[in-house]
């Protein structure tokens, strides 16, 4: 948390700022991964507009004109919120100021990054899975070079980047596939119904702006501060001994690469 959905929320918030002048980048915590780097990304960025917020699976890229970007990565419990005054927000560790506004590297735990990049994205990714690349016979294809069960293979971001533990379990209950499976072990039939709720899933769960668990301030919000809605509609993570939305069964949870999974025996099988 966040996954692609509270990722690209984000970043469809913070697009009321493309266009706006970088007045200068201040950095609050020097344990930043761009700590040493300060100097140089605030006399490259200042005054450059912001040209573009995309996503890039997890990462956010605030995009300069002329060249020369941050690329944040939230892990467990940052964001970036817009236009905030500091002292209603705890935590900040990094601010763009702005022409007109601000945005605020919220960081609770200091498990956030963020880096200066001269040009382009520095990163090498899998496939995003709403791109229209990711087709059931990539999705086939990717799976059959793998013997990882199929769950830790979902969350591999050198395969597939975006996905998280949240909507790769609801996507393989959607689904009906056991997260115990090697993914080789799909069949081409399987795959094409995983890759459509896969993209399902994060669409509808981008709908309602993400899944937020709690009122504190390490969890997610969007760049307005609102949370989002889709944990009402969660059917199986975080829901072990309930009863499965579809059979009643009691949802069950194991530990699959020290992450936790949650499925329903009956359905997934």
């Amino acid at each position: 948390m966040p996954e692609l959905p509270e990722v690209e929320t984000i970043v469809r918030g913070l697009q009321s700022m493309v266009g706006a002048r970088i007045r200068c980048i201040a950095v609050l915590d020097p344990r930043l991964t761009i700590g040493s780097q300060v100097s140089k990304s605030d006399i490259a960025l200042r005054n450059r507009e912001i040209e573009a917020v995309v996503r890039h699976g997890k990462y956010i890229q605030i995009i300069a004109s002329g060249g020369g970007s941050l690329v944040v990565h939230l892990r467990m419990s940052g964001r970036l919120v817009v236009s905030c005054r500091d002292d209603e927000l705890p935590y900040v560790r990094l601010r763009v100021e702005l022409d007109r506004g601000t945005i605020s590297f919220v960081n609770p735990r200091r498990l956030g990054t963020v880096d200066f990049v001269a040009s382009g994205f520095p990163y090498e990714l899998g496939i995003d899975p709403l791109s229209s690349e990711f087709t059931s016979e990539r999705l086939a294809e990717l799976m059959q070079t793998s013997r990882s069960p199929v769950k830790p293979f979902l969350l591999n971001q050198q395969k597939i980047a975006g996905l998280g533990n949240i909507y790769s379990s609801e996507a393989l209950w959607r689904a009906r596939v056991d997260p115990r499976r090697p993914a080789n072990s799909l069949t081409s039939v399987e795959a094409d119904r995983l890759r459509h709720e896969i993209v399902g899933v994060l669409q509808e769960a981008i709908n309602e702006m993400g899944t937020s668990f709690g009122v504190s301030v390490s969890d997610y919000r969007g760049a307005d501060g609102t949370g989002g809605s889709f944990q009402d509609r969660l059917a199986v993570y975080g829901r072990q001994g309930e009863a499965c939305r579809v059979c009643e069964t009691p949802i069950s949870r194991l530990v699959q690469g020290g992450r936790s999974t949650y499925w329903c025996k009956n359905c997934q099988n």
